[in-house]
């Protein structure tokens, strides 16, 4: 049995600790990568909301990444909290027609993997499987609860107005769910 034992020191090419995935690590990795990423391309409510209405598949391509159903579109607004559901609340847009829908996700839970992917940079090969894929993007949305939306109380917003920048999947040109990386309360 000494004949067949490997001493692994700790941090060692032998040592395997090193080489599993980490997703809290990922995430706390590539967040700030993600925000700034988003904060320099996103687009004005009124003038992406105009540019769907004339053409949506060229607002698409000029202002998004390519989503599996949809463009996923960094954008940022202004406005007044009017009504909260589930896990996100309803912001009466500035300079938008009345027709337009926004929903800002404030948790306590952030679905979907528009900020994974909203970059156009992470991609499903950089990881082993399905499950490093999907957990990447649930830890670049955890650090949004943490960076983000930690010091926001959801259930008081109501009426208050706030300045948002986000990213949401283009699905449905009248309804947007929008995931922050930037929620300022005014």
């Amino acid at each position: 049995m000494a004949l067949d034992t490997t001493v692994v020191h700790i941090g060692s090419q032998q040592d395997v600790r090193q080489k599993t995935f980490s997703a809290e690590a990922y995430g706390a990795e590539q967040f700030p990568k993600v925000r700034e990423n988003i904060v320099q391309r996103a687009v004005d409510a009124v003038t992406l909301s105009n540019a769907i209405a004339n053409d949506k598949k060229a607002a698409s391509e000029k202002y998004g990444v390519a989503g599996s159903v949809g463009a996923i579109i960094p954008v940022k607004f202004t406005g007044t909290i009017t009504d909260r559901k589930a896990n996100y609340n309803t912001v009466q847009t500035e300079g938008l027609p009345a027709d337009v829908t926004v929903r800002v996700q404030t948790g306590p839970a952030l679905n979907g993997t528009e900020l994974r992917d909203a970059t156009g940079t992470i991609t499903f090969g950089q990881f082993t499987n399905q499950i490093e894929y999907q957990n990447a993007g649930s830890a670049i949305n955890n650090e949004v609860k943490k960076n983000v939306l930690s010091r926001v109380d959801p259930d008081t917003l109501a009426g208050k107005h706030v300045s948002v920048i986000g990213v949401f999947q283009l699905i449905n040109p009248k309804n947007w769910l929008v995931t922050p990386v930037q929620f300022e309360v005014k």
